[in-house]
């Protein structure tokens, strides 16, 4: 694989919450049962808020604006697990995720990407923040 082949070791966290705040969460295709908020890697020459706006529209055919996301300017640093090391240069072991939140109308639709994930739903902080599966995404939404 050549080095452009690999996924960069940076990505975006966008917390999708309803102005009562019920969050959005996406289960993964694999591992069944993995729940989060929108995640994704920056691609080569995009910004952390531009890769948020695609994930957003990719993950859950929500258009939001860059102007509609809050930056949080608070980045989380963690271990790839090992089974997603190979999408990775040999070398990393890190990655290092910029935190957004978007904040919708109550509980629009949404158009999940079928490639990614089974199923979405919406919840409450508490319960959302005991569903997901990332410490990280768990910090997210108490923080917000």
């Amino acid at each position: 694989m050549a080095g452009s082949a690999f996924k960069q070791p940076v990505s975006v966290l966008v917390v999708i919450h309803t102005p009562s705040m019920r969050f959005l969460l996406l289960e993964r295709v694999a591992p069944a049962g993995f729940w989060q908020s929108v995640t994704g890697s920056l691609e080569p020459g995009e910004t952390p808020l531009q890769a948020a706006v695609r994930e957003t529209a990719e993950e859950t055919g929500i258009l939001a604006t860059p102007t509609m996301l809050r930056d949080w300017r608070h980045t989380y640093r963690f271990e790839i697990h090992p089974q997603w090391r190979i999408r990775y240069d040999p070398a990393v072991t890190h990655n290092v995720e910029h935190l957004f939140s978007l904040c919708v109308g109550e509980e629009p639709s949404v158009r999940i990407a079928p490639s990614e994930h089974r199923r979405h739903l919406w919840l409450p902080r508490l319960e959302a923040a005991e569903k997901v599966f990332s410490w990280t995404n768990r910090d997210a939404i108490l923080r917000i």
